[in-house]
């Protein structure tokens, strides 16, 4: 059985890209503020931009805004996505914006209607509630989660910034204990649970040290991270502390710039060729 990060990672090598395109069909976006609209706005990004998506990343918050009918273009969005993934022979994942968290039936539920009603491929998730709030997401290793851990809103460190008590430092970053981060426990945890490769973390690309400290937690987890772009996150900042030494293991989301591109597949084609420049300059050692 194939893994929700193996699945990534074939994708990523298909396209030579690790751009993730945000769905967001905010009603100030649209010609009219209807669902109809809302699944063509989103249509025509799929179509301009499947060629370099590593992944797309749907925001259920802007379907669901839209009732019955939001909810039901949502679906359409990810059929059409599964149709671009035919044409062009290469299977692109999506990603559930959801950021659901809670427990039991209740989690098992969320589970089914993001897997198995909508299509998604991976969801993203409040990790909060503790490991047993994830286990109906990460039960079948051929779905994945992304769990929030550093996120790039303002009110972020109101708690992921709170420390806890001193901690053995880990491999690789020297002797003795610190004090750590609540985010970069988050990340330790989740390197721990990736028992069925299927775990990534949510770590905005606007905070490079960050994103430093977490890859120091989480060697091996793909990052899912927003902030380049609208947010002013600098891109090849962000890459040099966050990519893997494989030269994957992160997804740059990219929403409101390339949805407001006068030519959104020529702006898509282009971060990713941005990426590509930065890493063979990372790779040669230049700047």
């Amino acid at each position: 059985m194939e893994s929700f990060a193996t699945f990534l990672e074939k994708r990523v090598d298909d396209c030579s890209s690790l751009v993730c395109i945000g769905l967001d069909p905010h009603p100030d976006d649209l010609p009219v503020p209807t669902a109809a609209s809302a699944l063509d706005f989103c249509l025509r990004l799929v179509k301009q931009t499947a060629p370099y998506a590593a992944a797309f990343k749907p925001n259920a918050a802007f379907f669901e805004f839209f009732g019955p009918e939001g909810w039901t273009a949502l679906k359409q969005v990810i059929v059409a996505i599964q149709a671009e993934s035919d044409r062009l022979g290469s299977r692109i994942p999506v990603i559930l914006d959801a950021k659901r968290g809670d427990i039991a039936s209740t989690a098992e539920a969320y589970a089914r209607s993001a897997f198995e009603h909508l299509g998604a491929h991976a969801i993203t998730l409040n990790p909060y509630l503790g490991k047993d709030s994830l286990e109906p997401f990460i039960r079948n290793a051929e779905k994945g989660v992304f769990l929030l851990c550093k996120t790039s809103n303002p009110g972020a460190g109101d708690l992921q910034d709170l420390t806890l008590t001193p901690t053995p430092l880990p491999a690789g970053e020297g002797q003795g204990v610190r004090a750590i981060y609540l985010y970069e426990h988050v990340a330790h945890l989740a390197q721990t649970w990736n028992t069925g490769d299927n775990i990534g973390l949510v770590v905005g690309a606007t905070q490079p040290e960050a994103l430093t400290r977490v890859r120091a937690a989480a060697p091996d987890l793909w990052f899912l991270s927003p902030g380049v772009g609208a947010q002013s996150g600098d891109l090849e900042t962000a890459l040099r502390a966050g990519l893997r030494a494989d030269g994957k293991g992160m997804l740059i989301n990219v929403s409101r710039s390339i949805a407001r591109a006068e030519n959104p597949g020529l702006a898509a084609a282009e971060l990713r060729d941005e990426i590509i420049a930065i890493k063979y300059r990372m790779d040669h050692g230049s700047r």
